[in-house]
């Protein structure tokens, strides 16, 4: 890994949210200002005073160069840190820069009573950091990341840096990473005899690389391929994993790398969760639908011929790499399909995602990364809430209890993806009749999953009496009702108890 910087004007903030961040990673934090400060034996303010901003910015790049030389850690830097090009160079080449800026309004409330601690900020703060803002302005604007921090705690801000990075540490249902990044990044987790799982399309575009990014780090792993759908999920093809595993010399010390949408995620996490009682397990998603949901949360199982993931186990891996370059040979349908998870997790609680999605397939394919990162972070902050799902961690399953029954009925004719977005419609209309919506929500979720050319009406080829059987089957049923995560409003789902599922249908 590398280190993350934060940088940006004084007073954006960049000590506390580092630290936060820094805590939220289990990672180290640095302060540069300090670390100047312990080598030069005085105050940034003494240095300036006795030697001169230069002198003290050359204290800057041979301290950042000796950053070389530490492990993986979250850095404040100093407003000015990277004014020089050999500094910015050094910055970027070994980790990520995250820009905080603000409106001068917020950084003069936030100083007015500390500015004797910032030498080029003494006298009149008002127009000193004015000016500043101007000289910097175009150096500031030149950085690809930045966070704005206005009108938001710490802790909010700190959330946003994470979102924008792509980078989590979740602790509430075992200690494990989720990273947006690239599959080189898979060698930063220590492994033993891994073994690849994938299935007979994914191994034609990626199995190859995955290898070789293994191989140079000196592995030599095991691959296994399976027959590619939601057909095979089932204990049978999981039996042969657990036999391959066996085959192949598999320990409790060993590592099972998933390769593949959520199917193989599900079946290769299960399979691991039970082999010789859990041996380590990796997800690398190669599907749209599986970065943003299935590989999330630590869910393994498999289907039965009644229904969908009856059988299962929660059993997180140890990380989750997802690799947006991955999505590139994704077919179109695969793409859309993926998409519902994504407009699904807008309406939970991103108004400004759900915004996105409307815009189009179109601008999504141009935006894909920052696509994923968000729809992650929407739902990696529900599971740590609630990682076992008591409460409200069932809002995920929006649209699911109609789509897992349009699916299995189409005998999956209807994609995942496709069944839960005409699911998101069927019960915002529900939500609608009941008066937990306002009129006019499904027609604006109708709306933002047609832009994305998904369906939005059950086929009429199917039978009513089996849709209804089969959500009389799903997981979610207790006592007789169903429990329906309903759209209240764009950013708002609530749990909501049904007993006639004949009106789901209307």
């Amino acid at each position: 890994m590398t280190h993350i910087f934060f940088y940006g004007p004084p007073g954006t903030g960049k000590s506390t949210i580092g630290k936060i961040l820094a805590g939220n990673l289990k990672l180290p934090f640095i302060d540069f200002d300090r670390v100047i400060e312990n080598n030069a034996g005085m105050s940034v303010s003494q240095i300036m005073e006795q030697q001169g901003e230069a002198a003290f910015r050359d204290l800057e790049t041979a301290a950042l160069k000796n950053l070389s030389n530490e492990k993986e850690s979250v850095v404040a830097l100093g407003g000015g840190a990277l004014l020089r090009d050999e500094n910015r160079a050094f910055a970027e080449s070994t980790g990520r820069i995250i820009l905080l800026m603000a409106e001068l309004s917020t950084l003069l409330e936030r100083m007015q009573n500390n500015s004797g601690k910032r030498p080029l900020l003494a006298g009149d703060l008002s127009a000193k950091l004015s000016a500043l803002l101007i000289k910097r302005g175009e150096h500031y604007n030149a950085f690809p990341l930045i966070v704005h921090v206005d009108g938001k705690t710490a802790e909010q801000n700190a959330y946003q840096a994470q979102a924008a990075l792509g980078r989590y540490h979740l602790s509430a249902m075992g200690e494990y990473d989720v990273i947006a990044g690239r599959v080189s990044n898979l060698t930063n987790l220590p492994m033993q005899d891994p073994i690849i799982v994938t299935d007979e399309n994914v191994v034609k575009f990626h199995a190859e690389k995955v290898v070789e990014v293994l191989r140079k780090s000196g592995y030599e792993p095991k691959m296994t391929t399976i027959p590619a759908g939601e057909e095979y999920k089932n204990l049978e093809t999981v039996s042969k994993l657990w036999k391959t595993f066996l085959e192949n010399g598999l320990d409790r010390k060993s590592t099972v790398i998933a390769l593949g949408g959520g199917v193989i995620g599900d079946m290769a996490g299960f399979a691991a969760s039970t082999y010789m009682r859990g041996i380590n397990w990796v997800a690398v998603p190669t599907t749209l639908l599986s970065m943003v949901d299935a590989s999330l949360g630590g869910k393994t199982g498999f289907d039965l011929p009644e229904g969908k993931n009856l059988i299962g186990s929660f059993y997180p891996p140890k990380l989750v790499l997802a690799d947006a370059q991955l999505l590139k040979t994704l077919p179109e349908a695969e793409l859309i399909s993926g998409m519902a998870e994504v407009v699904k997790h807008g309406i939970i609680s991103d108004p400004e995602l759900f915004s996105f999605c409307a815009r189009g397939l179109d601008w999504v394919k141009d935006h894909l990364e920052e696509v994923v990162k968000r729809a992650m972070a929407v739902k990696i902050k529900i599971i740590e809430e609630d990682p076992y799902e008591k409460g409200f961690r069932a809002a995920l399953n929006l649209g699911h209890t109609v789509g897992h029954a349009v699916e299995l009925v189409s005998r999956f004719r209807v994609r995942h993806g496709e069944g839960v977005a005409i699911g998101m419609v069927a019960e915002a209309r529900l939500a609608e009749r009941l008066t937990v919506a306002g009129k006019g929500l499904s027609e604006a979720v109708a709306e933002s999953l047609s832009a994305l050319k998904l369906p939005v009406h059950i086929p009429a080829d199917l039978p009513r009496a089996e849709l209804i059987r089969a959500m009389t089957a799903d997981k979610k049923k207790l006592n007789g009702v169903v429990r329906f995560a309903l759209p209240a409003a764009i950013g708002r789902v609530e749990l909501v108890d049904v007993k006639d599922l004949e009106s789901v249908l209307d």
